[in-house]
């Protein structure tokens, strides 16, 4: 467990008081985006804001809050902290850091929260700033999740004027955190729950993404996934293709080269997949493309299938060592969608490479 909503997730039903700690806002040069969270009980702390000073920093006023009781102390609040002359940090930006004690009553906001994460759902929390009531959620058009914790002087629009999480005031001008919180995107299909296959899994939770992970023996899946992996144990994996998501990344892995090869097809005749990578060799390439293109597989729509998988120059055959190129391999390619307006050529070059690989294997 190593995020805040996990984290939150624990400690909230162990009735174990914490901190949430959200990038409010950023001047300059900063370690982490707005949005950015971090955890923080008595003992422990989850998911990083940028680490260093900042989060020494932020510990010592977040403890300061769980060990006072009084009311005005644990007031949901904005901290500004200058990096460079307050804390020798080298970035030498300002920091806007809300405080925010998260209890037991926050469990429904959690709950909403994870289901959001679960199912692709982008959600606002609405977090009262220099009070201590309970944040509310809404959704992306302005709309409160629930009726009844909805705030008149919260308009639609005040979320619509921003894309990102900020601080703004309401009708009556009082101040709020609006934390854009965006679901696990974009989602990743994963064929296989071999040794490959899993250790790419365990590296992607721990990744903003989705992940449908398929395969047809059931005790191959580990017990402990985190909330944003959901499994498929299909006797008819290739069903699960036509079921994707428009955009969806695919990653075919299975213990059956025929298998493959009738995923392969499938994916290949989607024309709404973002990317699709198949584990093998260049020879196996070679026979998938003869054999697809004699069931009618165009080669148009070969182009679009990178085999070998991994961005070029780690080599390794090791299950972690191929895990560690495709999901680099997957972070560059949504860095470029994410990114689009920094067109520059050497992204372009990045992006003419990730058509394909130089990792062998098997």
């Amino acid at each position: 467990m190593s995020t805040w909503l996990e984290a939150l997730q624990t400690t909230v039903p162990a009735q174990e008081a914490c901190v949430l700690v959200t990038v409010a806002g950023i001047q300059g040069s900063t370690p982490r985006e707005e949005g950015a969270r971090m955890v923080y009980t008595a003992t422990r702390q989850f998911d990083t804001i940028g680490g260093g000073h900042l989060e020494w920093r932020a510990a010592q006023i977040a403890r300061d809050m769980l060990a006072d009781s009084t009311p005005t102390r644990r007031m949901n609040h904005i901290e500004r902290i200058a990096l460079g002359p307050s804390l020798g940090q080298c970035c030498g930006g300002v920091v806007f850091l809300a405080f925010e004690i998260i209890e037991q009553r926050a469990a429904a906001m959690l709950s909403g929260l994870a289901r959001g994460c679960k199912e692709g759902v982008n959600i606002w929390r609405a977090v009262p700033l220099e009070t201590n009531d309970a944040a509310a959620l809404y959704d992306l058009k302005g709309s409160a999740c629930n009726a009844s914790s909805a705030v008149d002087a919260l308009t639609p629009d005040i979320f619509l004027s921003r894309s990102a999480t900020h601080i703004a005031r309401d009708t009556q001008g009082r101040r709020w955190l609006l934390d854009l919180c965006q679901a696990h995107l974009p989602q990743v299909v994963l064929f296989g729950a071999g040794h490959v296959g899993t250790a790419i899994v365990r590296m992607l939770s721990t990744l903003p993404c989705r992940v449908l992970w398929v395969d047809e023996r059931e005790d191959m899946f580990p017990a402990d996934l985190p909330m944003q992996v959901t499994i498929d144990a299909t006797d008819v994996p290739n069903a699960v293709v036509a079921k994707a998501e428009p955009g969806a990344y695919f990653l075919v892995m299975t213990h059956s080269h025929s298998l493959d090869q009738q995923l392969t097809e499938q994916i290949l005749k989607r024309e709404d997949v973002a990317w699709f990578g198949l584990i093998g060799s260049y020879t196996k390439r070679k026979q998938f493309e003869h054999r697809l293109q004699d069931r009618g597989v165009t080669v148009e729509q070969l182009n679009k299938m990178t085999c070998p998988i991994g961005i070029p120059g780690i080599y390794g055959k090791e299950p972690s060592s191929i895990a560690v190129a495709v999901v680099a391999q997957l972070v560059q390619l949504w860095e470029l969608r994410a990114q689009p307006h920094k067109n520059s050529p050497v992204l372009a070059a990045t992006a003419a490479v990730l058509a394909s690989s130089n990792t062998p294997q098997s």
